[in-house]
């Protein structure tokens, strides 16, 4: 089957900035697949930690990608049969996705396994480089952010909401050295693309925000049709 009609709405932009909160919502609105392709890249540092594996080491991290056993089901996320959608979401593998994600081989690895959920109706996603290296032909690309004390403010409610400690302080230093890290890394670094929409959300409520996505992409539809 030919996937390069199906529509792709590719939502990139840093940690923390809600995208992924953004993205889901949008999905479920039009009824399209979604794929948080971050969770993939925390699931592969999960399963390294599990394995106490070097994470110096590019070439067997690029062999626990190919091999994971995981699936998607009902918001839920499922390593190894074992639901661990909150493992995979501490600060610890967060930081340890960052630094895995800057290898090639890994990167890679996952690209087809990203690309393999672009199925009818469509599909909405969200990452680093969604837009830029996964689904260069995207229909709607967009570089969405806040400040980095947002985020650090966002992160830290959602980390107490689901009973972790978390420091402000330490939240706001690890996101604005992952912002660096994932800036400067010399393969797919994040950046806003020159086709991508801006849309920073320091300032607006999480319903704002999806609007202004769907409003998009509704804009482009109209326009296809005339």
């Amino acid at each position: 089957m030919n996937t390069n009609k199906i529509p792709v709405i590719a939502i990139d932009g840093p940690s923390a900035s809600g995208k992924g909160t953004i993205a889901q919502l949008v999905a479920r609105k039009l009824g399209f697949h979604y794929l948080d392709s971050g969770a993939l890249y925390r699931l592969v540092a999960l399963k390294a930690i599990q394995l106490n594996a070097d994470m110096q080491n590019s070439g067997q991290l690029a062999e626990i990608a190919r091999n994971l056993n995981v699936y998607f089901k009902d918001e839920q996320i499922y390593l190894d049969g074992k639901i661990v959608t909150d493992d995979i979401r501490t600060e610890q593998c967060g930081i340890a996705a960052s630094q895995l994600a800057a290898y090639p081989q890994v990167r890679a690895a996952l690209t087809e396994r990203q690309r393999a959920f672009r199925q009818l109706p469509g599909l909405v996603t969200d990452g680093r480089d969604m837009g830029s290296v996964i689904f260069p032909d995207a229909i709607l690309k967009i570089y969405l952010t806040a400040s980095a004390g947002e985020r650090a403010q966002r992160r830290h409610k959602q980390l107490i909401e689901k009973g972790m400690s978390a420091n402000i302080t330490d939240l706001l230093q690890d996101i604005q050295k992952r912002d660096e890290r994932d800036s400067n890394r010399s393969i797919a670094p994040l950046q806003q693309g020159a086709d991508a929409k801006l849309l920073d959300t320091t300032s607006l409520t999480i319903s704002q925000a999806q609007d202004t996505v769907l409003s998009w992409y509704n804009d482009i539809l109209a326009k296809t049709r005339v």
